[in-house]
């Protein structure tokens, strides 16, 4: 009974991973292509958040790989959030006139 717990303990997070993969390709595949520019703006919120959870789990790492993973995380997680405003940013000029623009 030891060894099935194990085994659940293990592949839980997994198919939690798979499953919010899954559930995310069919989400995003669904939305309209004039709601992406509002989507892009709402995730990049979200990796905000995830930057600064990143950065108090470096904080509290002790070991030297907990400390690796977070680095890593940090650097990632600022990686994502500033590519995603860089797209954003992109995506909103396709939507500017360029009647002003013409001097």
């Amino acid at each position: 009974m030891e060894i099935m717990k194990q085994v659940v303990e293990f592949f839980s997070p997994i198919y939690i991973l798979m499953l919010a993969g899954f559930l995310g390709y069919e989400i995003i595949s669904k939305v309209p292509v004039i709601l992406h520019t509002p989507l892009m703006s709402g995730t990049n919120f979200v990796h905000g958040i995830v930057l600064v959870g990143a950065m108090v789990a470096l904080g509290q790492a002790v070991t030297p790989l907990e400390q690796a993973i977070g680095f890593l995380a940090v650097l990632l997680g600022a990686g994502n959030a500033v590519g995603g405003y860089f797209v954003t940013e992109r995506m909103l000029e396709m939507f500017k006139s360029s009647k002003g623009q013409e001097k």
